[in-house]
């Protein structure tokens, strides 16, 4: 992973979580030293004890200065900066290590009985450096990964916001173009329509949106269709209250839903139909909706054969928004989507989070 100009490389040891993932490996080691076949003296109780307090000692103190010292060592290359904060963390061990055992021999507690001072030194400064070696590896790769998820649900984004732009946009032109002289407010209303949907088109990658912008967005898009297609495309909206019209969502998550409805569906039937859109709240989820009379799969797939937007962009939309809902909301949030008997069914399911109805 090539780290981002301007953002640290080193990872994060100022998180919580993080914290504990050292604390935890720290405690580990001292149970598999403490468990191991050893000819030292037994491991009882309060020896177990007062290892394990000194191992998360140790490891709290390397996480706090690790978490202060990541911006100087993120300007070091990674191989440099990785070398010194493991450094750091053998400085860090071997100083608290003659620290205890100076204490323990001076106090003569016996926590650290029959070992020698530069046994106990080394040993828990080379536990420290391979302890840190491999969290700092770990916690590295996962930061990689998730760079990289976040890239891929990004280009997913530019994916649907070029995807808008090229089979919608000459209609709605052309569209707009038609009821100039006829209908001047109309026109000037559908403009301020695309004007709004254009607009959250190119902002799709940039924070996020809420369910009462989605919902807004579709309805832009759909009240620029139905002038384009009159009385072929119905609109049927089923909002069952209260719902959650501040859950923040990923930018184009409904609209797209709504599209594909449109053309793979009402533009395809000479009779056009009905759309019904349904919003409810189901055992703590968000529950959407959307239902539209569609010809037979493989009708689609020859009407549509070498036309931008066609079946496969279809399937494309449904698995960006599965893509970035699974990683805004994780496994929980779902998008499936299914023909069946002159109707199809694309469903979204988004996990509310404590407290999440308003």
């Amino acid at each position: 992973m090539e780290p981002t100009a301007g953002e640290p490389w080193l990872p994060d040891l100022c998180r919580l979580g993080r914290i504990a993932t050292m604390l935890g490996v720290a405690e580990l080691v001292v149970a598999v030293i403490a468990l191991a076949p050893s000819a030292d003296a037994e491991w009882t109780v309060a020896r177990f004890a007062s290892a394990s307090a000194f191992a998360l000692w140790l490891a709290l103190t390397v996480s706090v200065v690790l978490c202060v010292a990541r911006r100087p060592l993120s300007r070091l290359r990674p191989a440099i900066g990785g070398t010194a904060a493991v450094l750091v963390a053998a400085v860090i061990a071997a100083t608290g290590a003659a620290l205890v055992h100076a204490v323990d021999r001076g106090l003569a507690y016996g926590l650290v009985p029959g070992v020698k001072l530069d046994r106990f030194v080394g040993g828990s400064a080379a536990i420290a450096t391979l302890i840190v070696a491999v969290v700092l590896r770990y916690l590295y790769a996962v930061d990689g990964w998730q760079a990289q998820v976040r890239a891929s649900a990004r280009a997913e984004t530019d994916a649907l916001q070029a995807r808008i732009k090229p089979h919608f946009l000459f209609n709605s032109m052309n569209t707009i173009a038609g009821l100039v002289r006829r209908d001047a407010d109309v026109a000037e209303r559908a403009v301020l329509d695309l004007s709004d949907l254009f607009r959250a088109a190119l902002g799709a990658g940039q924070g996020e949106s809420s369910l009462a912008e989605e919902v807004e967005l579709a309805e832009r898009y759909l009240s620029i269709e139905q002038l384009r297609l009159g009385d072929r495309l119905q609109i049927r909206w089923r909002r069952q209250e209260p719902l959650p019209w501040q859950l923040p969502l990923p930018r184009l998550t409904l609209q797209p839903l709504v599209e594909n409805a449109v053309l793979h569906g009402i533009s395809r039937l000479p009779a056009g139909g009905t759309i019904d859109i349904e919003l409810a709240i189901e055992a703590d989820c968000l529950h959407v909706s959307i239902h539209n009379p569609a010809p037979p799969p493989r009708e689609r797939d020859l009407a549509s054969d070498g036309v931008p937007g066609g079946r496969q962009g279809s399937g494309h939309a449904q698995r960006s928004i599965a893509h970035r809902l699974a990683y805004a909301y994780g496994h929980k949030a779902r998008v499936t989507g299914r023909w069946h008997e002159g109707y199809y069914l694309a469903e979204l399911r988004v996990p509310l989070p404590a407290g999440g109805r308003s």
